[in-house]
């Protein structure tokens, strides 16, 4: 439709009326359509619209209405409160991705949102969701993989040797982590994080000797270790700028972070049954309960555990190869935070849920991953206010895991790894590269939010065996 036509209206409009996102938003939409081309009064749509919405019951067996009222029936208690602004980065996302975000701006306990250019759908929040609220964590804004997190550290290795010593290189990898679901250390690990105070949830309690058994593990899904040619491009990565052999790894809090959000949203689902089926998966917690005082310290907790994770990971592999450490960047991207913000023009404290997205504060550091073989980025926030100072985490997905193993076959992947000078050591079909976006639009899409010093293209690469389902 053309949006000068005083009948244009959007899935934005909709829910701003008071119409949930989703299948009901959809109907809405249809009924505007059919509205339209029936030659009916532009100019008294909206008119029509707020009597449906305000009295579906009246318009079931309306001909060209009724559709409409019986969906806006049908999705139960809905959420009046006024709808947090947001903005969303990027074309072509997926539909339901945005509604996930709209929805979630419904929230009583919402005060702004932001959609990442990799947005994809995910439980509750989207992947490439970033969330602000009021005293309140949505534990599945955060994600079943708490601090799920990247880092990287160039060593001090000759880029030549990177295929002079693949075999040594595989080997640091195959003996320095573990991959799998419940994959852990027979010769456990040790680290300061053991020495935290697990009991700040019966769940960190009841979970600290499997997170010890999986200490220093990458678990499965997409996560990852590969090594690669870390480009730097701007002295301010802390290099100079050239080619260097970098080691990249993306892993979160495995198990334990897994138990923690089972057990919190769990709680928050009972605590909201006014919730509609569309809403249910961002149920809150207000921080001032026992509840979520839990939680976030549990989060908390996870969000040191994932980066003790990395932190073996990186050491132990340096260690094997007898190489130092050059650089060293890291960050979360499932976790939330208490930070300050300027929302209806006052400066306040709110909580920041970033599920799938990079903090981006100004001159902060992170790495924005593309797939197996394609590359990522080392870049430097701008502190954007519209994005609640948040990026891409990765490239995102543009196929389920289920269509991809129907849809792909490793002849043809490996043809294409091959032809970029990728060597896999393993990997399941539903994280081939196809079932990703191009990162290089992605990027050209949050130029606003970051600017990028530096480029990581991957040459070895480690995931979980074919067969393993996801964690995150």
């Amino acid at each position: 439709m053309d949006t000068n036509d005083p009948g244009f209206m959007n899935t934005k409009d909709l829910i701003r009326l008071g119409v949930p996102p989703g299948e009901t938003n959809r109907r809405g939409i249809d009924f505007i359509s059919r509205y339209i081309l029936k030659g009916l009064d532009k100019a008294a749509l909206q008119a029509d619209l707020e009597a449906i919405i305000r009295a579906p019951g009246d318009f079931v067996k309306d001909p060209l209405r009724g559709e409409f009222a019986k969906a806006l029936l049908k999705v139960g208690p809905r959420l009046l409160q006024p709808q947090a602004p947001w903005r969303q980065w990027g074309d072509g996302l997926d539909p339901e991705a945005i509604n996930q975000l709209a929805r979630a701006c419904q929230l009583p306990v919402a005060v702004a949102g932001a959609l990442m250019p990799d947005a994809h759908v995910g439980y509750g929040l989207p992947i490439g969701g970033v969330l602000a609220t009021e005293n309140a964590v949505i534990p599945y804004a955060v994600g079943v993989d708490i601090a799920c997190r990247m880092k990287m550290t160039v060593l001090d290795l000759p880029v030549r040797d990177l295929a002079r010593k693949r075999e040594q290189l595989t080997q640091a990898i195959e003996t320095e982590t573990r991959f799998g679901i419940g994959a852990h250390f027979k010769d456990r690990r040790t680290h300061g994080v053991l020495d935290k105070d697990w009991s700040v949830s019966p769940i960190t309690s009841r979970n600290k000797d499997r997170a010890w058994a999986q200490l220093g593990t990458s678990g499965s899904g997409n996560h990852f270790v590969e090594f690669g040619v870390f480009t730097s491009t701007d002295q301010a990565s802390g290099l100079e700028p050239g080619e260097y052999v970098a080691l990249l790894s993306h892993s979160g809090s495995r198990g334990s972070g897994a138990m923690v959000c089972e057990h919190y949203s769990g709680i928050a689902m009972e605590l909201h049954p006014e919730l509609a089926k569309e809403h249910k998966h961002l149920a809150w917690l207000m921080l001032d309960s026992a509840a979520g005082a839990e939680y976030w310290a549990a989060m908390e907790l996870m969000g040191e555990y994932a980066a003790a994770n990395h932190a073996l990971i990186h050491q132990h592999m340096a260690q094997h190869l007898g190489l130092e450490v050059l650089l060293d960047v890291e960050n979360h991207h499932n976790f939330a935070w208490k930070e300050n913000h300027v929302i209806n023009g006052a400066e306040r404290e709110v909580v920041v849920h970033r599920k799938g997205a990079t903090p981006a504060g100004e001159g902060v550091m992170g790495i924005i991953p593309g797939s197996m073989a394609s590359p990522g980025f080392l870049v430097r926030g701008k502190g954007n206010v519209e994005s609640l100072r948040s990026a891409s985490h990765g490239a995102g997905r543009v196929m389920s895991r289920k269509k991809a193993v129907e849809t792909f076959e490793w002849e043809k992947v490996n043809r294409l790894l091959k032809d970029r000078g990728v060597k896999l050591l393993s990997a399941g079909l539903d994280e081939v590269p196809m079932v990703y976006k191009d990162i290089h639009q992605v990027m050209a899409a949050q130029t606003d939010l970051v600017e990028v010093l530096g480029r990581f293209d991957p040459r070895l690469v480690k995931m979980a065996p074919h067969g393993e389902r996801a964690e995150d």
